[in-house]
């Protein structure tokens, strides 16, 4: 086959993002957040809302101009040289294979709240055959997995506002109104200062990663220049929605200093209230929500690395049978690529927790933000050669919220050594960086130079 199929409709498209955005911190990791913040926590996930929601209007501006495949990969390359897009798609490929390799091993350990005595490598293998099965088919059988994975996450969150607005406005059966108090009845609003709310914008803006996912699908989606911006658009209210609504029944019906950081599904905060709204075995249903929560990130982040692989391959970065196509029109070879990676990062995830494994989720979260920033940098790029007047999608208040924003990621990155759980950012990605930009002058000396007017447009 020539390249990949145009076969993803908007519907499909929408949720693929979400499904990337929306894995199990929500469900589990949310209260490391509150935790820093407390109830304020409100004020860091409207705050990171807005800057996502920029991040989605720039993206959508220059894609449907450029809808090839890779996404903002080849858009980065044309306006700001080859070697930000050999960088950026290598350390966003890098940080996607490592949440992969965590969310798969995730999902084994969900498993085990039916299974206790199972061996943890079944379900890692079970799971990353079926994945990896699922991504080598036609990529509208992909888009429909995703889009009915994801819809569950959706389903639950809805309902957990939905039940959380209850019981704090009229109260659930049997029961009091709850109120607003527990906003300020423990320290206040901002129970640890101004200062508190900006470290726990380093692990927001971790929730907020994978908004980036739908650019990926403009050389797969049917209809780019439709379907793109809308679903951008979309994804980034429906991330604000779930995220705010969610955090805001969590802080007014718990006290912020009871709520779990831990990772047990018995004491996630959705837990709680579905069973004081009397759900019959909330724990069991909250496993299967945070187990379809692991396997449909893992899902899409197999898809969006396949494609940064046979995207490199097809400007020359990668080896160029990576860009050959299977009879389905997946990207076969860039996918086994992905399946190394996630390999490894399990191995390391088991093996290595203690030790490896949080140098490779800082690698994660560096890769991430160093993406969002030369998307902000490519975008300003692209408005400067005037390739933005041609765009039906228009950013508004650009080039000076492309700035705000990018400024606010770069600020953000360089927040990270000052928090517990990313401090390793800068120790693995700084390095990581430097060996990219070596290789790149490497590879650079060994291949004919490919311009960006030939990278083909479309497939």
């Amino acid at each position: 086959m020539d390249g990949l199929r145009r076969e993803l409709d908007g519907r499909q498209i929408g949720m693929i993002a979400v499904g990337g955005a929306i894995g199990t911190g929500l469900f589990l990791g949310s209260g490391l957040a509150i935790s820093i913040a407390g109830p304020a926590v409100i004020v860091a996930y409207v705050v990171a809302a807005v800057v996502a929601l920029v991040l989605a209007y720039a993206l959508a501006e220059m894609v449907v101009r450029h809808p090839e495949a890779g996404g903002f990969g080849p858009i980065t390359q044309r306006y700001l040289g080859h070697g930000a897009g050999f960088v950026q798609r290598w350390m966003y490929w890098a940080a996607q294979v490592v949440n992969i390799g965590s969310e798969v091993v995730a999902a084994g350990l969900y498993l085990t709240f039916w299974y206790p005595d199972l061996p943890l490598w079944i379900p890692v293998v079970g799971f990353s055959v079926v994945m990896l099965a699922v991504n080598a088919g036609a990529v509208r059988f992909f888009g429909e997995t995703e889009y009915w994975f994801a819809m569950i996450k959706v389903v639950t969150i809805v309902a957990f506002i939905v039940v959380g607005l209850v019981a704090i406005v009229f109260g659930l059966p049997g029961q009091q109104p709850v109120g607003l108090g527990a906003l300020t009845a423990h320290g206040g609003f901002a129970p640890n200062g101004l200062g508190a709310i900006w470290l726990a914008l380093t692990v927001v803006t971790f929730s907020f990663l994978g908004t980036e996912a739908v650019a990926v699908t403009a050389a797969e989606s049917s209809d780019p220049v439709r379907d793109i911006p809308r679903a951008a658009r979309r994804t980034v209210v429906r991330l604000a929605v779930f995220y705010v609504g969610a955090m805001l029944v969590v802080v007014t019906l718990l006290p912020w200093n009871t709520v779990t950081t831990g990772d047990d599904v018995t004491e996630s905060p959705f837990v709680r209230l579905f069973a004081l709204a009397g759900v019959p075995a909330a724990a069991a249903v909250m496993n299967v929500v945070v187990l379809t929560a692991a396997l449909s990130a893992m899902n899409t982040n197999l898809y969006v690395t396949a494609r940064m692989t046979y995207s490199l391959a097809r400007d020359g970065y990668a080896p160029r049978s990576l860009a050959r196509v299977n009879r389905h029109g997946a990207p076969q070879r860039a996918l086994a690529l992905s399946a190394v990676g996630l390999a490894l990062a399990s191995l390391v995830s088991v093996f290595a927790e203690a030790t490896a494994f949080p140098l490779l989720v800082g690698l994660a979260l560096f890769g991430a933000l160093v993406t969002w920033l030369l998307i902000f940098a490519a975008h300003l790029a692209f408005r400067r050669s005037g390739a933005g007047q041609e765009s039906p999608v228009r950013l508004w208040g650009a080039p000076y919220t492309t700035v705000a924003a990018m400024l606010f990621v770069a600020a953000v990155l360089a927040t990270t050594p000052f928090t517990t759980q990313f401090a390793t950012a800068a120790q693995a990605g700084v390095p990581f960086l430097a060996l990219l930009v070596v290789v790149y002058l490497v590879v650079r000396r060994r291949r004919r130079r490919v311009t960006p007017s030939s990278v083909p447009s479309g497939a």
